[in-house]
């Protein structure tokens, strides 16, 4: 990609309750006031299911009568959704706006979809869903150290590259070696991390001070139990929610009403959130500590893509 290039999307990267929501609203104005069309995609895993709405943050994109939302609330609860297939669905999304002479702006908190979304990985297939739930119920009946050791007798380079306690990556592993697709690296470049993108890119993160993000993580798990949160995730298993659905965040916790481990777990996330971050390639951090106005946030977010 050419970095002389004036960006044509914008990219909102952030962890769960930073605030990216409003911010989206705000830069989406200020494209408006711009001459600007903007429309929202939206690059987190689990916003994509109909039925969870309120536990993934996803009510609060489906409430902004200012911004369309995109790729929000689109698939059944019992369906799943791979990075692959989400890759192909964003891109449409995406490729179909700048087409119509829209400016995408991609928001989201899960790290690999946002780069599924702006970049061209090399995504390997998803299992049968057979071997998947197998992979799961020894995970839930030996725990993640068998799986890891079982990974490790079949793939030694691997012991090094994945932490016992990983779990998704554990049951994702083992299955690309149930199907073949399991190999070793080749030492090249990770394109994971690839400052290629597929189209020009104004890629922002957003951030806050610990004791304030802590605060708001409370108090949106708070409004997420106020609005029903724990009702829906129990219709959503008596719906059949597929593996990957039931991997959003709370969603275990709340079934079995441990609102302390729903805490726990979110703050864990967080801090995954903010690992990604400090990787991606070419991202301008903003800090939204003290809550500055989205207003000015906006301005400046948007400021790069006049030519």
């Amino acid at each position: 990609m050419d970095r002389t290039a004036v960006p044509t999307v914008v990219a909102l990267f952030g962890p769960t309750a930073v605030g990216k929501t409003a911010i989206a609203v705000a830069v989406g104005r200020a494209l408006r006031a711009a001459g600007r069309d903007p429309v929202a995609v939206s690059a987190d895993a689990m916003q994509v299911y109909r039925g969870i709405e309120t536990l993934t943050g996803a009510r609060d994109a489906l409430d902004q009568d200012e911004l369309e939302h995109r790729l929000v609330s689109v698939l059944p609860i019992t369906e799943t959704c791979s990075a692959g297939r989400f890759a192909g669905m964003a891109h449409a999304e995406i490729d179909a706006a700048l087409a119509a002479g829209r400016t995408p702006i991609v928001v989201g908190g899960t790290g690999l979809y946002l780069r599924a979304a702006l970049t061209e990985l090399e995504m390997r297939p998803p299992a049968p869903a057979a071997i998947r739930a197998g992979l799961e119920r020894d995970l839930a009946e030996h725990g993640p150290q068998a799986l890891h050791d079982r990974l490790v007798a079949v793939a030694p380079w691997a012991e090094g590259r994945v932490a016992p306690a990983d779990r998704s990556r554990l049951v994702r592993w083992l299955e690309l070696h149930a199907i073949g697709e399991l190999h070793p690296p080749d030492d090249g470049p990770n394109r994971l991390w690839t400052s290629d993108v597929r189209h020009p890119t104004r890629l922002v993160g957003l951030v806050r001070d610990r004791d304030e993000l802590r605060e708001r993580i409370d108090r949106r798990i708070d409004a997420m139990l106020a609005a029903g949160a724990a009702d829906e995730v129990h219709a959503a298993e008596r719906a059949g929610a597929s593996a990957t659905a039931r991997k959003a965040h709370g969603f275990l916790p709340l079934l079995e009403g441990d609102v302390d481990r729903m805490r726990r777990d979110t703050r864990r996330y967080v801090k995954r959130q903010l690992t990604w971050m400090r990787r991606l390639p070419d991202v301008e951090v903003v800090d939204l500590t003290g809550d500055p106005d989205p207003a000015v946030v906006a301005a400046r977010i948007v400021a790069p893509l006049s030519p």
